[in-house]
């Protein structure tokens, strides 16, 4: 065979395998960057840790309230309404009806329980596991802080422990009362009509 002849059955292999390459690499599903989620419904543990915040999505407006404290026991000592002072802070709204205002943002009020007032806020998921919370008390005096996502599943894997059966002579206990951060959106409406609120034009 010619070596002319040669050297074109070889160009054209190479060729068709450079092809048969492309093809392969266009045709495999390619692999996409992971989306970044944009809800930020859930628990999150507020800057100074001696709180987490469970929020939740009741009718399209984002409420949060208080899931867990460091120092349990506290109350709403500073609201400025004498009848809602006794209040638990356990439990208590403290995002109210934040509706979506931009991609990642929405928009509402906020409750500070450490000095009865009521802030217009915002809030930003800046990543799956960063929230920014924003305040402005009358347009002005603006403020922030980062809150991190608490994950429970990591806490019960760490705090689990086997159990045993109990004797069959003893009784076992009740289950513990609910935990009044269950269900943020049995709360949102009650929140609505705080006294503390009237206050924020």
């Amino acid at each position: 065979m010619p070596v002319r002849s040669i050297r074109k059955h070889a160009n054209a292999r190479l060729f068709l395998a450079s092809i048969a390459g492309l093809v392969l690499i266009n045709s495999a599903p390619s692999a996409q960057p992971a989306r970044t989620p944009t809800d930020p419904t859930g628990e999150w543990l507020v800057a100074k840790q001696v709180a987490r915040i469970k929020i939740a999505d009741c009718d399209g407006r984002l409420w949060g309230v208080v899931a867990w404290e460091a120092q349990p026991g506290g109350f709403d000592k500073k609201n400025p309404d004498p009848n809602l002072r006794s209040r638990p802070t356990l439990g208590m709204p403290i995002l109210l009806g934040m509706t979506a205002s931009k991609a990642n943002r929405w928009d509402g009020q906020i409750y500070n329980s450490e000095d009865g007032h009521t802030y217009s806020a915002n809030i930003t998921l800046v990543d799956p596991k960063t929230l920014r919370v924003q305040g402005c008390f009358l347009g002005f005096l603006c403020g922030g802080e980062n809150w991190t996502r608490f994950e429970t599943a990591d806490v019960t894997a760490s705090t689990q422990r086997p159990t045993s059966k109990p004797p069959a002579n003893r009784k076992t206990a009740a289950a513990p009362p609910p935990d009044p951060s269950e269900d943020v959106c049995s709360k949102a409406p009650a929140s609505t009509g705080f006294s503390h609120e009237r206050g924020l034009k």
